[in-house]
């Protein structure tokens, strides 16, 4: 045994041992491991290789005892004891290959697993001792599973190919039972009575004396190597190594982590988020907030709180944070989250932002949460509102939220509650800045930015073109509202005009989908004129109608693209500064002069 690091050791044990630990107990699975599946293709083939001597990779296991990592652990596969001992390790990788060979080797039970068409079976594994000694004979097909009947049949059952439903019958057609193969007692007893059923041959003795130094003996001596993470490693570590040597199988979430440490405390995290997801459900714009999400919304909270008890308390959110959370904290704020993101909901409603989809930033709602859970009531005084509303905005619009974002929640908090309290403005609205000149890139959902002047274009009292609805939540749902062209694409193409232009944000508003359709591939004055004729809508109502859109509708009526284009510019410009509080520089750059032939 070699210690390389400060937090893990290398060693080598023999298979026997590292089987005998887990047949013990002495080595388990933390319970956030999945459930073993490997099909009967994969444990043959894993047989063949210890078999051969291959080598069949390194196991990743974890000391138990440490004041950081505590998870619920539960028995390898097909284990039974009467008396369950608290695990010395537990299994972080090599779980499907340990479970494998202790089925096949160790367990004498019969072993449920699946074939390559995924059909449940019960077998257990034989080798085919005249294959294995045979140099030109490939050892998957030595490696034999045998129904729990131990025949192997043919033509639907009516012919027996194989028949080991005896020890004689293994005698017979030389075929040992792999579950024996490390008992030494057992094998002991086996190889006695299978010299006897050949009356003490002396070519049956020869043959067997072979299989012992050929297969036997190498499989006696058989060493797997180990990585053991010692005790000391900190949670986050175990949490990362986790992931990366499993990239092939289940990835270990932040959630899985503290739901298996919970579960020590007797705490079904899983359970409990279930429930709450279920009642957070009714909300479509909280859809894409997770189960990590609403941890770390916890933590924030809890953090700030702490906080403000200590002189030197520091606010964060980190993912090692997140793994440290106490269940005691858990239970303290799990509920304030809750209730606020209700909350966040309807004042996402009021933003004219109603599902998941349409919200610019699903980690906003992180720190959107926990300033409305620490307010409380606090938050519905207009002026309190008014403040979120511009940290909100100036977040989606200075495009603040699109990479790792633990820091920036860790300054959201504390320094939004102080501006709401008469402090100075936080950092997320002194960071916001907008480009002019980004309007034309705005091109497709996939931005946040886009979203959020859909949202705002919305709010600003956008009305349907053909129902002159009002889109509020349940509209927004009935008659199927989404952004669509203003100059119709059709239109647009057909008379090379500027892709940039009119595929951005600029040239779209929201519609319902009938009245897509009824605009269809046409001319802005001819569908205005077909609404008006077909449609019992008087000309001036029609006009009042693009305005609220942010149309001027002289430029639609007459299909001047260039003069719409600069115009509605200048009013979704407008839009965004009251909504940030903030006037957006180089409207009158040289830049956007060239562009869109005058200032905006």
């Amino acid at each position: 045994m070699s210690t390389t690091g400060s937090t893990f050791k290398n060693d080598a044990p023999l298979l026997s041992e590292l089987l005998s630990d887990i047949h013990l107990g002495k080595i388990q699975l933390p319970d956030f491991q999945r459930g073993w599946v490997w099909d009967d293709d994969h444990i043959r083939s894993l047989i063949a290789s210890v078999t051969l001597s291959y080598p069949i990779g390194a196991v990743m296991l974890l000391e138990t005892g440490g004041e950081d990592v505590r998870f619920k652990a539960r028995l390898i596969e097909g284990l039974k004891l009467h008396r369950i001992p608290n695990p010395e390790k537990l299994i972080l990788d090599g779980q499907q290959r340990l479970t494998s060979l202790y089925a096949a080797i160790i367990n004498k039970e019969l072993i449920l697993t699946k074939t390559d068409k995924n059909k449940e079976i019960k077998v257990f594994y034989y080798l085919d001792m005249e294959k294995c000694l045979d140099e030109n004979s490939d050892r998957l097909d030595a490696v034999i599973s045998i129904p729990s009947d131990k025949k192997v049949k043919s033509d639907f059952g009516r012919v027996i190919e194989l028949d080991l439903s005896t020890q004689d019958k293994e005698f017979e057609n030389l075929h040992l039972p792999i579950n024996i193969l490390l008992d030494t007692v057992t094998y002991s007893n086996w190889k006695n009575s299978f010299m006897e059923y050949f009356g003490y041959n002396a070519e049956k003795i020869k043959f067997l004396n072979k299989f012992d130094q050929m297969i036997w003996l190498p499989i006696q001596k058989y060493r797997v190597p180990v990585i053991e993470l010692l005790k000391e490693t900190p949670k986050e570590a175990v949490c990362q190594v986790f992931e990366k040597v499993n990239t092939g199988g289940v990835s270990l979430s932040v959630f899985e982590l503290v739901t298996a440490t919970f579960a020590v405390d007797n705490f079904e995290l899983r359970k409990n988020w279930e429930e709450i997801e279920g009642r957070l459900k009714e909300y479509k714009v909280l859809h894409g907030f997770d189960n990590t999400s609403f941890l770390t919304s916890i933590t924030l909270l809890s953090s700030y709180y702490k906080s403000l008890t200590t002189e030197s308390g520091s606010v964060s959110c980190k993912r090692k944070d997140v793994l440290k959370i106490s269940l005691p904290d858990y239970l303290t704020y799990s509920e304030k989250i809750e209730k606020a993101l209700v909350e966040s909901a309807k004042f996402l409603a009021m933003e004219k932002i109603f599902d998941a989809a349409s919200l610019p930033y699903s980690t906003q709602l992180i720190p959107l949460s926990t300033i409305i859970a620490f307010l409380g009531d606090k938050f519905h005084s207009i002026s309190v509102k008014q403040k979120v509303q511009r940290w909100f905005w100036s977040g989606v619009f200075g495009e603040l939220y699109g990479g790792a974002n633990e820091s920036r929640f860790a300054f959201d908090l504390p320094e939004v509650i102080k501006w709401v309290n008469s402090g100075d403005e936080p950092r997320t609205v002194k960071d916001s800045s907008f480009n002019p000149m980004r309007l034309l890139s705005l091109q497709s959902r996939l931005s946040a930015a886009y979203k959020g002047l859909s949202a705002l274009i919305l709010k600003s009292g956008s009305k349907d073109f053909i129902s002159g609805e009002n889109i509020d939540l349940n509209s927004y749902f009935d008659i199927n509202i989404d952004i669509h062209h203003i100059f119709p694409r059709n239109y647009s193409e057909t008379n090379n005009l500027k892709k940039t232009k009119w595929n951005s944000i600029i040239n779209k508003t929201p519609l319902s989908a009938r009245s897509n359709r009824i605009i269809g591939g046409k001319s802005p004055k001819e569908y205005l004129n077909g609404i008006v004729r077909n449609h019992n809508i008087i000309e001036n109502d029609l006009n009042e109608i693009l305005k609220t859109n942010l149309i001027n509708p002289d430029f639609l009526w007459n299909n001047n693209f260039e003069e719409f284009i600069s115009n509605r510019a200048s009013n979704l410009l407008n839009l965004i500064e009251n909504a940030t509080g903030k006037n957006i520089q180089g409207r009158e750059s040289e830049e956007i002069i060239n562009e869109f032939g005058d200032v905006i």
